[in-house]
């Protein structure tokens, strides 16, 4: 028989090896003799003193076994009434104590231990509700100040943790001025107050109505006082009642029969392979977002939306690079539209369209040349404003480059005429319109000859260079009068 000290370091030794245990080739034999060497050794410990070492039992067990293992489960959900609160029955001389405060304060831990006993039973009931009544009375009436709660130290105290509190009546003072022994009774109140209201498997596990009532009143005073008790009770009675909360998926686990809740890894299964196929291309991502989106071009609403996207007008489009080109504005070079080869693109396409006068000014003045004059200041828009008298000219040198042009397609027709003719053909309407009433030089009169015709258009072409033509209104003039002597000169040969 091995004492406890040496229990504790040979089951250390055994925990520095559970990687090894817990392989499956050992634990699949010996899973049964382990399990009961560590229930064995929990027999042997007292739930009490070695409350660390049980726990470690515990943990060792939980890294080999499920949750759910059975063995590990109290699923009737019996309480562990062994572990009795001892305390003394008659008072001691010489002490200065309500006794029977006493009494009834350490009464409590009977109902704490085992709370089935007070939900079913109406008379322990009402004994609960009077003795704590009267601890929670007691606990109001001598309130804990700050300095009380400094000067217990719970950090240090948490180091030498006891499951088990001292049940002398000598010291019963010292210990209602500690605030941590007040936390312990009032969280066993909590505790005890939410295994009431959880739901049972039947309507007669449920409390009644009046009983619910006095369950809510106790368990508001006994919150309140958790709150009051320092150091930082709010925040200390927060956490409890976040644990009670997490503590109910516990409890509805052990209520439905601790049913096991691990699953199964998925099997991997061989699926062959298909053939690939082209997948279809979407416009965005899929067929449905791509017909919700031709869906919305279709739409009258989406149509006549103010807020679509459409072709600004010519005024609207060139104003950001009109006010780009305000001195006065005093935005930088670098920032200008005018650098933007895409914004100087489109506007282009767009005075093609729209405003052809205003497109044809990209040759001599650029990019800028091209923004409407209503749109610029006034000293800005001098430099790109056509002069009066520029604009008449080239277009009085377009009409007469023009009617020289046509005049010379005219003689060129007639030589032709004249040189595939037999040598008796009348004056052509060619011959009227380039000797209006006159002959050409060199002849005696009558139809000229193919070379004086083209000695003729050469002469007469440099006169018009030297003289820069005349008027297109002579010209006109000249092919009307030529026409109607070509009609006389047909009559009369006819």
């Amino acid at each position: 028989m091995s004492t406890m000290k040496n229990c504790k370091d040979i089951f250390g030794y055994i925990e520095s090896k559970q990687d090894i245990l817990g392989k499956h080739e050992l634990f699949a034999r010996g899973k049964l003799v382990m399990l009961r060497t560590c229930n064995q050794l929990l027999r042997r410990l007292s739930k009490a003193n070695d409350v660390v070492f049980c726990g470690r039992i515990l943990m060792f067990l939980a890294h080999f076994f499920p949750l759910s293992e059975r063995s590990a489960l109290n699923i009737k959900g019996v309480f562990n009434t062994s572990n009795e609160t001892k305390f003394e029955k008659e008072p001691l001389e010489g002490i200065c104590i309500d006794f029977n405060f006493y009494q009834t304060f350490w009464g409590l831990q009977e109902f704490f231990s085992n709370p089935a006993s007070v939900s079913h039973a109406p008379i322990k009931w009402q004994k609960f509700t009077s003795s704590l009544s009267v601890v929670l009375n007691t606990f109001e009436a001598q309130p804990l100040t700050d300095e009380e709660g400094d000067a217990n130290n719970l950090e240090e105290e948490a180091v030498n943790f006891s499951i088990k509190y001292l049940t002398s009546s000598k010291l019963m003072g010292l210990e209602l001025k500690d605030p941590s022994f007040r936390r312990h009774v009032l969280v066993q109140c909590l505790i005890l107050f939410d295994y009431l209201k959880a739901p049972g498997k039947g309507d007669k596990d449920l409390p009644s109505e009046s009983m619910k009532e006095e369950i809510i009143s106790c368990e508001e005073r006994v919150k309140k006082l958790l709150e009051l008790t320092p150091p930082k009770g709010s925040e200390f009675l927060h956490k409890i009642e976040h644990i009670l909360e997490r503590e109910k998926n516990w409890v509805w686990w052990k209520r439905d029969g601790c049913l096991p809740y691990e699953k199964q890894p998925i099997d991997k299964k061989a699926v062959p392979e298909g053939s690939k196929k082209r997948r279809p291309r979407w416009r965005l991502g899929n067929k449905e977002l791509s017909q919700l989106w031709k869906w919305a071009d279709q739409n009258p609403n989406a149509l006549t939306d103010p807020q679509r996207v459409q072709t600004p007008s010519i005024m609207e489009y060139w104003k950001p690079l009109a006010e780009d080109m305000d001195p006065s504005a005093g935005i930088e070079a670098e920032y200008h539209h005018k650098n933007n080869r895409v914004y100087c693109w489109k506007g282009l396409r767009l005075a093609a369209r729209q405003d052809l006068e205003g497109f044809s000014k990209f040759t001599d003045h650029g990019i800028e040349g091209v923004v409407p004059l209503e749109l610029l200041p006034p000293d800005v828009r001098s430099k790109y404003q056509a002069k009066p008298n520029d604009r008449s000219k080239r277009s009085k040198k377009e009409e007469t480059k023009g009617s020289a042009h046509q005049v010379e397609e005219n003689q060129i027709a007639t030589t032709a005429t004249e040189m595939d003719g037999d040598g008796i053909r009348t004056d052509n309407t060619a011959t009227p319109m380039e000797f209006d009433g006159a002959s050409v030089p060199g002849t005696q009169g009558g139809t000229p000859t193919p070379e004086e015709l083209q000695k003729h258009s050469s002469d007469t072409d440099v006169g018009q260079e030297a003289g820069q033509l005349e008027a297109d209104a002579e010209v006109e003039a000249g092919i009307i009068d030529g026409e109607t002597d070509a009609d006389v000169d047909l009559d009369t040969v006819g």
